[in-house]
């Protein structure tokens, strides 16, 4: 799951709607998402069946142009604001709700417009990437206060149990838990550090929303030389793009750099699709497709399970009709896990699809592979 976190008024919902296609609310003030709203987007790769020459049949997700599209969860967590860990806006609840993101997406005013209550005024893209950051760490660190509290009264044996116990709550592996214990001991003292640490664990991209506005452009230039994984962003002109291809009026690829259109357009519409010309003539795309894919492919990779490693189709004949987001460093048996428990624990090889090559439980898996599973009745 991404969590897609930010501000009030920073275009999250419209991020949401866009990535989604769905109908959330959306306004331009403070606590417009109170509930958080959970969708399904999707990763885009390609597709192997550009390979072979024969279209594929997804299951789920679609396939546009050689290009896959693989679902992937989505929770628009409303706006947070200065203060949020201490319970102020309803905070602590909206930090709860991103307790399982495995990566989050923050939608940043990169037009500098809004103040970081999310109200019209002079803002500052750079700090509302700072107080997210601070808000995230005095959560995360309340949490890793708590945790100690309960484990330290118990025999050192116990300890640990309880420390991995906690943190695997929030998200974080039980082996990275071990691996903070071995790095900073435990957290007496030093819960600033666990909880710093436990923020890093995730993947955050940074939205640099709003690009389609006058005066973003020096702001994102400034939020890139400052922080990593920086994406130029215009939700609005993905929400466009969307909304057009889903009417008919354009044919557009996700992701893609242009569009073309197809059918009459009114004058509204052809304004509308000005201002995403000139989002994607300046930053290329919109921004919206990669600041997922980042999220996702960080540290995940795309496989595709078949039944027929020559044909690349399941039992029924249909050509690549899964395709499944595994960790990085997840091996054929972790697949055969994945497809299903039984077909796991009665796993006896695998096949690559393309060198037909057999392959062992301990193969590491490769981002696009075409897998068959053998398995045992």
């Amino acid at each position: 799951m991404i969590g897609v976190v930010g501000k009030p008024s920073s275009g999250k919902s419209t991020f949401f709607n866009a990535a989604t296609e769905l109908n959330v609310k959306m306004a331009s003030y403070p606590f417009t998402t109170i509930e958080p709203n959970v969708g399904v987007s999707w990763v885009r790769v390609k597709c192997p069946h550009t390979e072979i020459g024969v279209p594929c049949n997804p299951k789920s997700g679609f396939c546009l142009e050689g290009n896959r599209f693989v679902p992937v969860k989505l929770i628009d967590v409303a706006g947070l604001v200065p203060g949020a860990h201490q319970g102020r806006g309803m905070g602590n609840k909206f930090l709860d709700d991103l307790r399982q993101a495995e990566a989050f997406i923050q939608v940043v005013d990169a037009s500098g417009k809004t103040d970081l209550e999310g109200n019209p005024g002079e803002g500052n893209p750079v700090e509302e990437v700072r107080f997210l950051e601070r808000e995230l760490i005095e959560w995360i660190k309340e949490k890793v206060v708590n945790a100690w509290e309960k484990a330290k009264k118990l025999p050192s044996e116990k300890r640990d149990e309880v420390l991995v116990n906690a943190f695997t709550g929030l998200g974080v592996k039980s082996s990275d838990v071990e691996g903070l214990l071995n790095k900073l001991g435990y957290p007496e003292g030093k819960e600033e550090d666990w909880a710093r640490e436990i923020f890093e664990m995730r993947t955050r991209i940074i939205a640099a929303n709003k690009v389609d506005v006058e005066g973003s452009e020096e702001w994102v230039k400034e939020l890139q030389r400052r922080f990593d994984n920086v994406v130029p962003t215009s939700a609005l002109a993905e929400l466009i793009l969307r909304r057009a291809a889903r009417g008919g009026y354009i044919k557009y690829v996700p992701g893609d750099g242009n569009f073309e259109i197809i059918k009459p357009l009114s004058e509204e519409q052809k304004k509308a699709l000005e201002l995403v010309e000139g989002v994607l003539e300046r930053w290329g795309s919109t921004g919206v497709q990669e600041a997922i894919n980042r999220a996702v492919l960080a540290k995940n990779i795309v496989v595709f399970p078949v039944a027929d490693e020559n044909k690349w189709t399941d039992s029924e004949g249909n050509v690549l009709p899964d395709a499944l987001i595994l960790p990085k460093g997840s091996t054929s048996l972790d697949l055969a896990f994945a497809i299903h428990s039984e077909i796991g624990r009665k796993f006896i090889a695998a096949i690559d699809g393309r060198t037909k090559r057999r392959i062992g439980k301990d193969y590491e898996l490769k981002h696009l592979d075409v897998i068959k599973i053998i398995a045992g009745r």
